[in-house]
């Protein structure tokens, strides 16, 4: 859901800000269409240079360079030497492309014992060379692209029926998605002329999930609600029957029940569990202006998808959502918030790798009021931020959600010392570390 928010032209900080500044007009829009159309044509050309480069070397570009200014020169001034070296290029290049001939007869696999991994690791792979067909095949050069890595793998000549394989490991250093593959073989000639890459397994996705830390249940945020679900907490008034107890003074008689009375000889009346619904929200920033360095976003993540898992693991009602960026195109800043997915889990890492800091992407005070206005019966929200985050803007954060919501702002600062401070009606945790988090919350629970 979009909602275009009334500001002005200068705030916005995306391309077409940088190319017609605050200028809106047919000149303007002739300028910026001017820009699309040459950055597409420029990626088509890119395109196709790609492509014939992926045949030829820069080795094979220099012959080829070499043969057509021997031939000109030495046929042009009568150089001898000049034509020798020329048509010496030319049959470099014709004897290489005769190792391009034929198909490749092998069958490549790519494996992934595991596609989600959490930071840190390890995260192995494996490629599998078959041979489908009677004849033996010679050796091949197999690669894999991993993320902007490359790992090469030389399988050896096989016979009939046989197969070889190679384990590699992914470097899980950073959360992300890293794609792996797709596995190509590559046919060259000796020298390095040209080469040609046949692609034989698809890419896939590696998830590297966030780390995130045990914390404790978080049992405020309760709202009674007839609909929602039982508790240990025992009432006289509800819909969920937990046991007969006798009568005392003061107990409704309508809750009397009858043919236990009259099997007893004294009134006993029904106990109920007491139902509550929460519903927890969790709001992460992902503009760049509210974090003072990368390690500050990477605990804010973390911290994120902790205390969703733990809303998960208690059978609470929870929605995780971050602020998205304005197109870089976009002549006004929208209002947008990202919601993640919180089916399980798996699905909520998953989203969480994904994420990314953005210069244009909605601060914590505009995160915190579309967020209170899309999601109904909140009864504790979280905000999870960086430290540039002033106080004014948290308290105006917390201010968007309606009275008798707890919101708990979850400061992270890399390094910092753990503290707990009330701002008016909010809760401030300052974390530096993650193992922090369930300290604090332990903490705030306790008082």
């Amino acid at each position: 859901m979009s909602t275009t928010v009334s500001r002005t032209q200068a705030e916005l900080t995306n391309a077409r800000a940088r190319i017609v500044g605050t200028r809106d007009g047919f000149l303007a829009d002739v300028i910026v269409l001017v820009v699309r159309s040459t950055s597409a044509a420029w990626r088509a050309v890119s395109g196709v240079a790609r492509r014939i480069g992926s045949v030829v070397t820069p080795l094979g570009w220099a012959l080829a360079v070499v043969a057509i200014l021997g031939l000109t020169s030495g046929y042009v001034y009568g150089w001898l030497e000049a034509v020798v070296v020329g048509w010496s290029a030319v049959a470099l290049l014709v004897v290489a492309s005769g190792y391009l001939a034929g198909r490749n007869a092998y069958r490549v696999q790519l494996a992934l014992p595991s596609n989600r991994v959490v930071v840190g690791e390890k995260a192995p792979g494996e490629v599998i060379v078959r041979n489908p067909v009677r004849r033996r095949l010679p050796g091949v050069r197999v690669e894999v692209p991993v993320g902007h890595g490359l790992a090469e793998f030389a399988a050896p000549s096989l016979a009939g029926g046989e197969e070889h394989s190679d384990v590699f490991l992914v470097p899980t250093t950073r959360r992300g998605i890293v794609p792996i593959g797709p596995v190509r073989t590559v046919r060259a000639d000796p020298v390095g002329v040209v080469r040609r890459e046949m692609v034989w397994a698809e890419s896939l996705d590696l998830f590297v999930h966030p780390r995130t830390i045990a914390i404790p249940s978080m049992s405020t945020g309760f709202v009674r609600d007839l609909e929602g679900a039982p508790t240990r907490d025992l009432t006289a008034s509800d819909i969920a029957f937990h046991a007969l107890r006798e009568y005392v003074p003061g107990d409704e008689r309508r809750n009397i029940h009858w043919k236990s009375t009259a099997k007893t000889g004294s009134y006993m009346v029904r106990q109920f569990e007491e139902t509550r619904r929460s519903h927890l929200l969790v709001a992460l920033s992902l503009s760049s202006s509210d974090y003072g360095n990368d390690e500050e976003f990477e605990l804010a993540v973390s911290a994120a998808g902790s205390l969703g898992v733990r809303a998960m693991l208690d059978s609470r009602t929870v929605s995780v959502v971050a602020s998205a960026r304005t197109p870089d195109f976009a002549k006004k800043i929208v209002h947008t918030v990202r919601r993640l997915s919180v089916v399980n889990r798996g699905r909520l890492l998953d989203d969480l790798a994904s994420v990314e800091l953005a210069p244009t992407a909605l601060r914590l005070p505009e995160l915190a009021q579309i967020a209170a206005e899309e999601s109904t019966g909140i009864s504790v929200a979280f905000l999870v931020c960086g430290s540039t985050v002033t106080a004014t803007q948290l308290r105006a954060s917390a201010s968007h959600f309606p009275l008798g919501v707890d919101v708990v702002a979850v400061v992270c600062d890399e390094g910092a010392v753990p503290a707990l401070r009330r701002v008016s009606d909010l809760s401030v945790l300052t974390i530096g570390y993650l193992e922090d988090l369930q300290k604090s919350l332990a903490k705030r629970l306790a008082t």
